[in-house]
């Protein structure tokens, strides 16, 4: 794992096919810094902060949760300071909390092999975030202002990106992709989240899994996508 930076003060890491690790963003700002999602485990999460301290940058006080699936959220319970989600986010992951066991988990395991890569022998700790938003969402890290917006998303009904109004970027997660597990593409969320992009006002798209995309290359890709 290495970490990049976007813009001044904004990073990002890469991401990893085998053990289905998506990229994590990080943000420092004046008062307090953010990072955008938990990643896979607790040791996705603890290879993220030896990255940090490397670049002598402090650890996050907040996490945003781009949505509930397992890449994003199961390293939750391992994260430094407070985590952040919307109420669907929040209400998947207490649905997978209420029917999961030592069974179900072994099942999962032996089922997927990212899983099974990722954790080996440790146990799947699952959580809901500290804190809870709906819609939106505002933060003033001192010097940076976040948004934290509630998008529409032919990938998941929980989806949430993070927009940097200042630095015009936006982290979108899993959000442009297609349903799980059979990724079919809804020509309608598709075409909302089109319309919810093309309003916002960004250089720099980061995605969890693919390259990093400016607004109009964005746009191209969904359009290919949806049409």
């Amino acid at each position: 794992m290495e970490l990049y930076k976007l813009c001044e003060n904004v990073y990002y890491t890469d991401y990893e096919q085998r053990r289905d690790r998506p990229r994590l963003g990080y943000i420092k700002g004046k008062n307090f810094s953010l990072a955008i999602d938990a990643g896979h485990s607790d040791s996705h999460v603890q290879e993220f902060y030896e990255l940090l301290k490397k670049n002598d940058l402090p650890l996050p006080q907040l996490t945003i949760i781009t949505h509930w699936h397992r890449d994003h959220s199961f390293g939750m319970h391992a994260i430094n300071g407070q985590s952040i989600a919307c109420k669907e986010t929040n209400d998947h992951l207490r649905e997978f909390i209420a029917q999961q066991n030592p069974q179900s988990d072994q099942e999962m395991l032996k089922n997927d092999d990212q899983m099974r890569y990722e954790y080996g022998d440790k146990p799947i700790i699952v959580k809901t975030s500290d804190l809870e938003y709906e819609n939106k969402l505002i933060i003033d890290l001192g010097d940076i202002n976040i948004e934290i917006l509630k998008a529409p998303s032919p990938h998941t009904d929980d989806a949430s990106i993070v927009y940097l109004p200042q630095q015009k970027a936006v982290f979108i997660g899993d959000g442009s992709s297609g349903r799980i597990p059979d990724w079919y593409v809804d020509p309608i969320k598709g075409q909302e989240m089109i319309e919810f992009f093309n309003k916002l006002d960004f250089n720099f798209s980061v995605g969890c899994h693919w390259a990093i995309e400016n607004k109009e290359e964005l746009i191209e890709t969904l359009k290919r996508e949806y049409h």
